[in-house]
Formats: structure tokens, sequence, C-alpha cells
């Protein structure tokens, strides 16, 4: 018999019986649907994740920090050497960015100076702004979505870049009424109206309250930056890890402390033991972007060898995505308890068209059908029943993802919890299939070896 005899003889066969045949596909269409929905939860935690993770620093990049020494011992990496102390603190200065890129499968290093300053505007003050002064390439890696203006990559004349919701943080200190939360209004246009920016917060403070001694402290000085630009916002979901943060040319910033402070010490950098300030200023933190995230680990251990704090998220990731694994098995788990019900109505559905057929099957064997033929007949009945099932469970599924994703982004949580990648998909199609032609092979054995004379006697 040929194969297209064969799947037309089985269509027909599952048509003649439309309501049950209707029946069988809707449980297989549950089954499936409850697979893929629950898979699809814990791929969409997972997804999310992961682009939280992007946002923050993504996974091959690593974050240097000041230490207190190692060993003790000289550690040669790529050409260079170090010896370090416990009792030593060491800085981040040029040297340690020169021998942090000369490590094996480091792709770039990025400087980070980091500095606090109090920003007014008319009634209106910002004293917690963030500025952290990073290298041109710095910048770009930060891959910020531009509204206005421009990156700030001249090195010579100091400017800010803004995040998109800095100012939301303007205040008035006397009544600490916020605008933007108290009445949906931004006190001020980063772009457009003239900050007046504070650099010495100690001075700036003390010039505030008075010491009950009588003595004051005159007000700092106040500078003019001009803003370079500011992040790109919608307006609704427009936070990004760049948000509250104020960006500048590293090389423009160091200048501008050297300048403003001279021979005073800078907020936030270290001192000699008599309160001195270095000669030269260090930096805050180092990002080490590393080639591949295979390598991640290597080049942190490295790093944490030679005495110094080193993090990355690969560590976090990793604990993380077991535990959403686990939350996905278990997801799919009850999911498959549907298909496992499904399954069941397949095979007795299979076995009641025997029952039904036994004269059909008993005539074809006395004709002279190949026993082979008969049991695939019954066979791609099975695997047509868990094609349409999957098909259909698919399609439903495409429509619950949607839903779910609609109420989660109405609740302004996340963007998507539901997330079925192309090879879910396929794999849900097929497993159906699978499930099908596998719940159907006993009842297409029982009609293999069901004897052609009792056939017709019995019927």
């Amino acid at each position: 018999m040929r194969i297209l005899d064969l799947l037309r003889m089985s269509l027909s066969s599952l048509w003649k019986r439309k309501f049950r045949t209707v029946l069988t596909v809707l449980g297989v269409v549950i089954g499936t649907a409850s697979i893929v929905v629950m898979v699809s939860l814990g791929l969409g935690l997972n997804r999310s994740m992961m682009e939280t993770i992007e946002q923050y620093g993504g996974l091959t990049t690593i974050q240097v920090s000041e230490g207190r020494g190692g060993d003790g011992s000289s550690v040669a990496i790529a050409g260079t050497s170090t010896s370090s102390s416990k009792d030593q603190t060491l800085r981040l200065d040029d040297a340690v960015v020169e021998m942090l890129g000369n490590i094996e499968h480091v792709k770039s290093v990025s400087p980070v100076l980091q500095v606090t300053v109090i920003a007014k505007y008319g009634q209106y003050v910002n004293d917690w702004m963030q500025v952290q002064g990073l290298t041109v390439e710095g910048l770009e890696n930060l891959n910020i979505k531009i509204g206005e203006g421009h990156l700030p990559t001249d090195d010579k004349e100091l400017e800010f870049f803004y995040g998109n919701r800095v100012a939301t943080q303007f205040y008035n200190p006397k009544t600490y009424e916020y605008p933007f939360y108290d009445k949906g209004e931004l006190p001020v246009d980063l772009m457009n109206d003239t900050l007046f920016i504070i650099f010495d917060q100690n001075a700036y403070w003390s010039s505030q309250y008075d010491d009950g001694s009588g003595n004051t402290v005159a007000p700092p000085k106040k500078y003019i930056i001009k803003a370079a630009g500011v992040e790109y916002s919608d307006g609704e979901n427009d936070y990004t890890s760049n948000s509250y943060s104020i960006y500048c040319n590293i090389d423009a910033l160091k200048a501008t402390l050297k300048r403003i402070f001279r021979n005073k010490a800078i907020p936030g950098q270290p001192t000699t033991s008599s309160g001195k300030p270095y000669k030269e200023i260090y930096y805050s933190r180092i990002d080490v972007d590393v080639d591949d995230i295979d390598h991640v680990m290597e080049v942190q251990e490295y790093i944490q060898s030679l005495g110094y704090e080193a993090y990355s998220n690969i560590e976090w990731v990793e604990s993380t995505q077991q535990q959403y694994a686990n939350i996905q098995a278990m997801l799919g788990g009850i999911g498959a308890v549907s298909l496992l019900v499904a399954a069941i109505g397949i095979t007795n559905t299979m076995m009641m068209s025997i029952y039904e057929r036994t004269k059909e099957i008993g005539v074809m064997k006395v004709l002279g059908c190949d026993m082979r033929n008969i049991q695939a007949m019954f066979l791609a009945e099975a695997g047509y029943i868990g094609l349409i099932g999957g098909i259909a469970g698919l399609a439903l599924s495409y429509g619950i993802s949607v839903i779910i994703n609609r109420a989660v982004a109405a609740s302004g949580n996340m963007t998507s919890l539901s997330y079925i990648p192309p090879w879910l998909a396929g794999a849900s199609v097929i497993f159906a299939v699978i499930i099908g032609m596998v719940a159907g092979f006993f009842p297409s054995r029982r009609a293999m070896k069901l004897s052609p004379l009792a056939a017709i006697r019995n019927e």
C-alpha cells in the first residue's frame, strides 16, 4: 500500500468519527498549550533577568576596585608583574589600567572616576548627583540612547550628559516638595536651563548649618557646567541603568577637580596620614571587558590574586539560572500532566476505533493487506491527532502568551513574562506527534494481531 493511500485512509477514518476526534484533539490542545505556556514562563523569567544584567554591565564585564593586597607574592601575567602586601592599600591608577589591559582574554579596560556634586536651579536643589567620568570608549560602550545633544567626548572642557530621570530628583529644601512626584512637573530643563554645580560638598553643608559656636563657613563657589546631552525618554517606561547618572569625559573631570581643589583634598579621594591629598587622582573603579563569557571567572580570579577586589555578574547568573531551570522543570512537569491525560484519551479513542472497525480489519487481512500497513494506518491516525492538536495548542499558547505579556506590561513590572522561542514552538508540535504515536502504538499492535476469521465471525 502506498504511503499516500495510507495517509488518505487514516484521515478518512478520523473524519467519519468527527465528534470523537475533536474531543481527543482537544485534550492534546490543552496538554500542548499547558506545557508551552508553563515552559515559556520560565524562559521569560530567565530572558528578563539576562536583559537586566546586560543593562547593568553585562556578563563579560568585571568591576575592579581597590584592594588590601594579596598573599604578598609576586604575580606575573602576560609580561607584567606586581607584588602586593596584605597591609598595603592597592589604589587604581593608570599603571593598573595598563596592567589589566595586558591580561590574556581582556578585550578593553575602562577606568571610572566617580564624584558626588550638588546642583541648584532657583529654589530647587539636587544634593546627591552621581557624576561618573569615563573615557570616550567607555562612554560609547554604555550604548546610551541619546534624546538630545551628544556624548561628552571633549577632554578639555567639562560637559555633563544627564540620565533621563536626573531632573526628577530636584526638590525644594524648604518645603521638601518634589515637583515631579507631587505635581508631575519637571522643575528644570537640563539642556536649556542654567544649573549651578557645587563640587565642595563639605563646605556647602557646613555653610547651611550653625555649629553653635557663632562661626560661619563661607558658601563654596558655584560653577556652570555645560550640558552635552540628555538620555532619550519615552515618558512612560523610560527607566534604564543610566537614568539617574551623570556622565562626563574623565580627563576633563580630572583637570576640573585639580583646578577647583588645588592643594585641598578632593571628596572621595584618599589622603595621607597627615590629611594631605596625593598628587595623583585615583580611579573609583575599573571596568574590565573580557572577550568571552567562558573566560570571565579565569580573569576575575587572576585579578583577585593580585590583591584587588573584583566582581562580575557571572557567579550570580549561574546560581539564578539554576533556580530558573528548576522552576522551568517544575512548570513543565505540571503541563506534562495534561498531555499525559491527552495520551490516555488517544489510546482510548484508538481502542474504540479498533472495536468498531473489527470487520474492516478482518476484510483487509483476508484480502492480503500487509500487517505492518494495518499497524501504520492506526499509528498514522494517532499521529494526525497529535499533529492537529499540537498545532492548535501552539496557536493557543501564543494567544495566552500575548495576554500574559500585556497584563504584565500594564502592571509596569516588566515588559514581558512569557517567551516562546522558535525551538520551543517546533519541539512542542513534534512532541505532541510523538506522544500521539506512542499512545496509539498498543492499539495498533492489537489491530495487527487480530485474527481475520475471528474478526469476520465476531462481526
